[in-house]
């Protein structure tokens, strides 16, 4: 059951009303714009946020969506968007990082109100919006120089009840692979730590507004709400989950080029080519293999890499 009234930041919803305003990272100039849309009866309390990497536009433009479609007299309980996590990065094009800090904030949290500016965001998204949830999507997708086939990552908390809950909500958003995974300081970490029923949705990439990623996180966020019994309505049928165990990031070893063999969605084998990096002559100076059997997730589509980028990921087995 929601309070009578909720506030987090500078909105407040009375029931029966949405709210928008601004949630700021204290010690920083970070905004985050958010919508309240308070129910006119009791329900769950769900949060979702998009934009925690600034250039992950399907999901970000889903949250302004949906946010702005909700109509509080039809709500039960209440939902909690935000927007654009990362401002800065918004702003900049930055990928993967805030460009206050050089971090990426889905590798900090829980965070730190005494750290960097991504620590503070991570420990104010958490404190403010994640733990207050009952249920929690992040929104994601293929960042301004990444390919990738739509899926859902979850992480088990140990709890039956909650690992069911969370199997509950990939299944109904509507991605057909969904990879039991952990990203280390994560947002969908984060929340499984504390019990909390959480997906991160991937769909979109490179930059694109492209309507079919837009149209995946809209259906999904859509069942999820109905699922919950938030919204009216029955979720719309969606295929069957191949649920992957195994989740693999490759990263680049060198600073040069990364020339992929390999493209989203391919079945790859253990120790199959995917791919090698080159110097700024053309000299190969790596050759890139699959670390294990499986679909690959995404691939980085510009060239340009540094020791430490990602270049692609797989997950298995299938």
């Amino acid at each position: 059951m929601t309070p009578d009234t909720l506030a987090i930041g500078s909105a407040r919803a009375a029931p029966g009303t949405k709210a928008t305003g601004f949630l700021d990272v204290p010690g920083t100039p970070i905004r985050m714009p958010l919508t309240i849309v308070n129910g006119s009866a009791p329900g769950p309390l769900l949060s979702i946020t998009a934009g925690v990497h600034g250039g992950e536009y399907p999901g970000i433009e889903a949250a302004i969506r949906t946010a702005a479609a909700l109509d509080p007299r039809d709500v039960r309980g209440a939902v909690v968007v935000v927007h654009i996590v990362d401002v800065p990065a918004f702003h900049d094009r930055a990928i993967y990082v805030c460009p206050l800090d050089g971090k990426n904030p889905n590798r900090v949290f829980p965070g730190n109100p005494s750290g960097t500016a991504s620590e503070r965001l991570a420990h104010t998204l958490l404190t403010e919006v994640i733990a207050r949830a009952e249920y929690y999507v992040d929104l994601h997708g293929g960042d301004l120089n990444e390919a990738l086939v739509p899926f859902t990552i979850v992480l088990p908390s140990g709890d039956t009840e909650v690992d069911a809950r969370t199997m509950g909500l990939a299944r109904v958003y509507g991605i057909p692979y969904v990879v039991r995974g952990r990203v280390a300081g994560s947002t969908y970490s984060a929340a499984a730590q504390r019990k909390i029923p959480a997906i991160l949705t991937e769909a979109g990439g490179q930059g694109l507004l492209d309507e079919t990623s837009l149209a995946t996180h809209l259906r999904g966020l859509r069942n999820v709400m109905r699922h919950l019994g938030i919204i009216p309505g029955a979720p719309e049928p969606t295929p069957a989950v191949t649920v992957l165990t195994e989740l693999h990031w490759v990263a680049s070893e060198h600073a040069g080029l990364f020339y992929p063999a390999v493209a989203p969605g391919d079945r790859v084998a253990r120790g199959q080519r995917v791919g090698e990096t080159r110097d700024y002559f053309g000299a190969v100076l790596a050759e890139v293999s699959a670390p294990g059997d499986g679909v690959v997730l995404f691939v980085v589509t510009t060239p340009a890499t540094n020791p430490g980028d990602p270049l692609f990921a797989v997950a298995g087995p299938l």
